[in-house]
């Protein structure tokens, strides 16, 4: 991968969101989703959904986007589709704000996250060969 994260290594229509989330959720983690779809492409794609009602602050959205972003960059995948969506609230009373450990917290469930997505792409590579 070359570290950059342009236009076309993004999912920004609609349709497209929409094709990939048709499928199956791919993997799971205490607060995210990851949908995949192989992809004619000769590169990785994401989009990340961050809704408000899971994180109603913006910072934290914005965080979460920024942390998905920095760890798909730096990860080796596959031609794939990939969307991350947030699925359970990350503020609570406890952490209303995005603290160094909330920050850690997400970045390690996402790397998890991607790392299987990368795994999976390459065994089901292996297997069809």
């Amino acid at each position: 991968m070359t570290g950059d994260f342009s236009r076309d290594r993004r999912i920004v229509k609609t349709d497209e969101f929409s094709s990939v989330f048709r499928l199956r959720p791919a993997y799971r983690t205490a607060h995210f989703v990851l949908y995949t779809r192989r992809t004619q492409l000769p590169h990785a794609r994401l989009g990340v959904v961050a809704a408000k009602r899971f994180a109603p602050r913006a910072v934290t959205r914005n965080t979460i986007k920024r942390i998905t972003r920095e760890l798909f960059r730096q990860s080796a995948l596959p031609a794939l589709d990939c969307i991350v969506r947030l699925s359970k609230p990350v503020n609570t009373r406890q952490d209303p704000a995005t603290t160094g450990r909330l920050k850690a917290e997400l970045r390690a469930e996402l790397q998890r996250l991607l790392a299987s997505a990368s795994r999976r792409e390459a065994d089901d590579a292996g297997s069809a060969t």
